[in-house]
């Protein structure tokens, strides 16, 4: 019996440097890219953002951003290999639930390692996701400075 199945691993990614760390460490400790999901969440627009009020800015068009914006940062041959999606919505929610729909085996996830304050107003996406996920979360804590 091994302790995680390889097969389909979920990476979220926040463009943080700590979030890419995840991925290089995911993409190692996998080696096949192709077993591998990145998952980017955008949060909701407001109705009220200039954006949506004067129809420059869409859901689509936001994750048509996100998507060249992450094939620029990582343009490898093995980058091209992994399922890189964009949702919209609630992060740790989005998460979660594309673990379910997609029988994710692991969910690697950073820790920002926010404490006191600004963790009981920003929450914690690791925290929520642990709490409540179908599978395995693995999270890295960020080393201390």
């Amino acid at each position: 019996m091994t302790l995680f199945l390889r097969e389909r691993i979920l990476v979220p990614i926040d463009f943080s440097e700590e979030a890419f760390i995840a991925l290089d460490n995911t993409l190692e400790f996998i080696g096949d890219p192709a077993k591998i999901h990145v998952l980017h969440v955008l949060p909701p627009l407001e109705a009220t953002e200039p954006g949506v009020v004067w129809e420059t800015i869409d859901d689509d068009r936001r994750a048509e951003n996100v998507t060249k914006a992450f094939y620029q940062k990582r343009s490898t041959e093995v980058d091209k290999s992994l399922h890189f999606k964009v949702a919209t919505g609630n992060a740790s929610s989005e998460i979660i639930d594309y673990a379910a729909q997609n029988d994710i085996n692991l969910i690697v996830i950073p820790s920002h390692g926010r404490t006191g304050i600004a963790r009981f107003f920003l929450g914690s996406v690791a925290e929520r996701v642990v709490r409540f996920s179908p599978c395995p979360v693995l999270v890295l804590r960020r080393e201390p400075a």
